[in-house]
C-alpha cells in the first residue's frame, strides 16, 4: 500500500502539478485509510464497497466532521481511480459509496466598515505595521488565497500597471488588478522593506514580497497569526484571512460585478463554486425584507 501511496503522491506532484499542501492533504487521508486496513487485516484485493462504508464509518466514530469525511472519501475515490488506471485494480468501490449530506454554510464575510476598520487596524509608525497593512489591503482588493499570497515575489508584482501575477492551484496563473488603497501601501511597505533585516535587504537573495523580522519569508502560518490578530481587534471575531477573499467576492456582486468575472479574479475551476457568493447577497436582501417589510 505504501508503495501505490507513493505512486500516487508524485503522479500528484508532477505529472498534475498539484500543490505541496495538497499532496500533504492526500498523504494524511490515504495514511487514515491505511491504517484503518491495517487494523482490519485487510489489503486492496477483494476491497468492496462495503470496506468503504466501514472507513466511513470509522471516521465517523472518530470524531471526524460531514465535511471532512467528504473530502477524505475524495481522496480516497482518486487514488483508487489512480490504481484502477495503472492496472492495480479492477474496479473502483469509493465510487459505489456516497458522501455524507452537507450542511449548506454561506461563507462568512465581513460588511464594508469592518472591513475599513480591518485596514486601519496596523500601526502605520512601525515597519511591522506597514506591513501588515499591505498584506491586509492585498488580500481585500485582489481576493487571492493565503498561500498564493505567501508565495508572491517582487517580479510578481507591476503596481505602475495596477496587476499582480498570481501562481493559483494546479500552478495556474492568473493577472489580477489591484486597488488603489493596496497599491499605496504595497509601495509604502517595499520602500521600508530592508529594514526587515537591519539592514538592506538583497531582492536576488529574497525575491518574496513579504518578509519576517529577521528578513526571511514570512510563511503561510506567519501570515494568518498576524492577519487572524488584526481581524478580531477590528471585528471582535475569529475570523481566518479566507474571511477577506470571502469579503472580497461579496462585495463585488453585492456592487453589481459580474459572476464570470469574479470566477476569474478568485482563480475558480468552475462557476459553481463562485456562486456561492450570489447566495450571501440574496441572504441579505432577505433579511433586510423581513425586518423591514410591514407584511413580510
Amino acid at each position: 500500500m505504501e508503495n501505490f501511496i507513493e505512486q500516487f503522491l508524485n503522479h500528484l506532484s508532477r505529472e498534475r502539478r498539484l500543490s505541496e499542501h495538497t499532496c500533504l492533504a492526500y498523504e494524511t487521508d490515504l495514511g487514515q485509510f491505511t491504517a484503518f486496513m491495517e487494523m482490519r487485516k485487510t489489503g486492496l484485493e477483494g476491497l468492496d464497497r462495503n470496506d468503504v462504508r466501514s472507513f466511513l464509518g470509522y471516521l465517523n466514530a472518530r470524531g471526524f466532521g460531514r465535511r471532512s469525511i467528504a473530502r477524505k472519501l475524495a481522496s480516497l475515490r482518486t487514488f483508487l481511480g489512480f490504481l484502477c488506471h495503472m492496472g492495480h485494480l479492477k474496479r473502483n468501490p469509493a465510487l459505489q459509496v456516497p458522501p455524507p449530506k452537507l450542511e449548506k454554510s454561506l461563507p462568512v464575510h465581513l460588511n464594508v466598515n469592518e472591513a475599513h476598520r480591518t485596514m486601519e487596524t496596523p500601526s502605520p509608525d512601525s515597519i511591522l505595521g506597514v506591513r501588515d497593512r499591505a498584506i491586509l489591503e492585498l488580500f481585500y482588493s485582489t481576493g487571492i488565497r493565503l498561500r498564493e499570497l505567501a508565495g508572491l515575489t517582487l517580479a510578481a508584482l507591476d503596481l505602475d500597471g495596477g496587476l499582480v501575477r498570481v501562481v493559483g492551484k494546479g500552478d495556474k496563473e492568473r493577472l489580477v488588478p489591484i486597488g488603489k488603497p493596496a497599491q499605496r501601501a504595497l509601495k509604502v511597505y517595499l520602500e521600508r522593506r530592508g529594514e526587515l533585516s537591519g539592514e538592506k535587504v538583497s531582492d536576488q537573495a529574497t525575491p518574496y514580497v513579504f518578509l519576517s523580522r529577521s528578513g526571511k519569508v514570512l510563511s503561510p502560518s506567519g501570515i494568518q497569526r498576524r492577519v487572524e490578530r488584526h481581524l478580531e481587534v477590528a471585528t471582535g471575531r475569529k475570523l481566518s484571512p479566507h474571511t477577506l477573499r470571502h469579503s472580497f467576492a461579496t462585495h463585488m456582486l453585492d456592487a453589481g460585478a459580474d459572476l464570470n468575472a469574479v470566477k476569474e479574479l478568485l482563480g475558480h475551476a468552475s462557476l459553481s463554486t463562485t456562486q456561492i457568493y450570489t447566495h450571501v447577497s440574496v441572504e441579505r436582501l432577505k433579511k433586510a425584507y423581513r425586518q423591514a417589510h410591514p407584511r413580510a
